[in-house]
């Protein structure tokens, strides 16, 4: 079935449908409009209420838009493609398998991407948080992503070319890989397991904490403090580490370390080789010798005690 240049409103205006084209076509007041759809090709289609594609299959939009209350979208679909497209609306994207985004914008894509499964981002703007929390099987190149606590819960992750501005990112994590990137939060990574980063910058307060196999390969660690405590790691940076606590084991290479803080009731302080390619000995100390104090631009920093203000 064909229909351009349509207005429709009330409630599942078109559902069931299969093998609909659609051009031109306003989605007015009137909740789930294509439930269950089947087989959909739209183009230059609004989308003005909630739940308009719960339960599709086989839907490809281009050119179009989600207004705000069109929320909690695209629930349960599967093989959805969207592209050249804003979505404003948030709670986009819910136990879906087979998401493909693709020059997509989403100004507020608060819980956005949740227990999702084969999903590909491709430059894709998004302003919310929990993004892609307990979703699988994620390819993303591309992601301007500004909003907390990202891919909580997410596992076989990988990333190119992301600027990430989210504090707790990658928690309980699995199977991630990023390259190219800029990150920038607090707490980045922690519980998590089988965590690499290439060629990335990134800054975090007490990032890479309590993970099991941390690989940092080419990576900048800028205004980055209070590291790998408790995290098994594999680690070359390019420039300075300010400070790391408590590594479990491993390897840790870097141009330039300013402090290392290494209790050994706690863990064993000879299962972690520290390397230092200026030559300069970091400061080796231990958790009584520093304190943890609210600090301007982080929540907590490291304070020595002694040292000179």
């Amino acid at each position: 079935m064909e229909y351009n240049d349509k207005i429709f409103s009330g409630e599942r205006a078109l559902y069931r449908e299969n093998g609909l084209k659609l051009e031109r076509v306003i989605f007015d007041d009137g909740e789930s409009p294509l439930k269950h759809a089947e087989n959909v090709d739209a183009k230059h289609v609004s989308f003005r209420w909630k739940y308009p594609l719960w339960y599709a299959k086989n839907a490809s939009i281009k050119d179009s838009s989600f207004f705000e209350m069109s929320r909690s979208g695209m629930w349960y679909g599967e093989n959805i493609s969207i592209e050249n497209t804003m979505i404003q609306a948030p709670k986009e994207f819910r136990r879906c398998d087979g998401v493909h985004l693709k020059n997509v914008s989403m100004p507020h894509a608060n819980e956005t991407l949740w227990t999702c499964k084969n999903v590909v981002l491709e430059n894709v703007v998004a302003n919310g948080d929990y993004f892609g929390k307990d979703s699988e099987n994620i390819k993303a190149d591309g992601l301007d992503l500004y909003g907390n606590y990202c891919f909580d819960g997410a596992k076989n992750i990988e990333i190119h070319n992301a600027r990430l501005l989210s504090k707790d990112s990658f928690w309980n994590t699995e199977n991630v890989t990023v390259y190219d990137s800029y990150i920038v939060g607090e707490y980045l990574g922690w519980n998590s397991k089988n965590l690499t980063f290439k060629n990335c910058i990134i800054e975090s307060l007490q990032g890479f904490c309590y993970i099991d196999n941390l690989v940092l390969k080419d990576c900048t660690l800028t205004n980055t403090s209070l590291v790998f405590e408790y995290s098994k790691v594999d680690v070359d940076i390019r420039g300075r580490i300010d400070s790391i606590i408590n590594p479990i084991s491993g390897t840790i290479i870097a141009d330039d370390i300013g402090v290392v803080v290494m209790d050994k009731e706690w863990i064993d302080p000879g299962k972690t080789t520290i390397t230092v390619r200026n030559g300069k000995k970091p400061e080796y100390l231990t958790s009584a010798d520093i304190e943890l104090s609210s600090g301007q631009g982080h929540e907590t920093e490291l304070i020595i005690r002694g040292a000179k203000q």
